[in-house]
């Protein structure tokens, strides 16, 4: 990997464009532009000043030298936990849903509730170990996807107990018909009304 790669993979696993770092560097865009596609190479003050950006070393940068804790690889490995939670959370929807559906048993929900504690973990196992720069864009991404994941199954059981007296982990069918869209109301408005208030306080 030459340095206009280690510039671009690092722009990346900080979730920035090419123009929010040429604005954190007091270049234009063009110059960025260049730089990652072997056009020119940034002088040597600016190459400083990108170690710095990035919390890399000048070795790391122009060499290829990696120190184990790099933040390009504790991106790599938030992402990675991220995506295995999201897994985790899939798979307890799916599989609780089976079991509710062959069986009518409490265990679909405790199943469900098991695997999602589980995602989480792995979730903030990941955000301790990720580097600080990599934490903003992997909480995002995470929430951005789990959110919908996490809050299905309370807002079915709660949709459930309230019009049928049933514990399931996905919303039924009851009368009035009308409760069936309600369901989707709330929890969609509750979905984006986490996101939106999360992203908020990101700010």
């Amino acid at each position: 990997m030459n340095l206009a790669n280690r510039i671009q993979r690092l722009r990346k696993a900080r979730g920035i464009s090419q123009e929010e770092l040429a604005e954190g560097l007091g270049v234009s865009r063009q110059a960025v532009s260049k730089w990652e596609s072997e056009q020119s190479m940034p002088e040597l003050d600016k190459a400083i000043q990108l170690s710095e950006f990035f919390g890399v070393t000048t070795d790391f940068l122009l060499k290829g030298v990696e120190r184990e804790d790099s933040p390009e690889k504790k991106g790599e490995r938030a992402g990675l936990f991220v995506l295995t939670a999201t897994a985790l959370h899939v798979i307890g929807l799916t599989v609780s849903a089976a079991i509710w559906y062959e069986k009518q048993t409490a265990a679909a929900v405790a199943v469900c509730a098991v695997f999602m504690a589980l995602g989480c973990m792995v979730f903030g196992i990941g955000m301790y170990g990720a580097a600080s720069k990599s934490k903003p864009r992997a909480k995002r991404n995470f929430w951005t996807v789990n959110i919908w994941l996490l809050l299905f199954t309370p807002c079915s059981l709660l949709y459930n107990f309230l019009f049928g007296g049933i514990g399931a982990p996905y919303p039924l069918l009851w009368r009035p018909w009308q409760a069936f869209p309600i369901f989707w109301l709330v929890y969609i408005g509750s979905c984006l009304t986490f996101l939106f208030l999360q992203r908020r306080f990101d700010r």
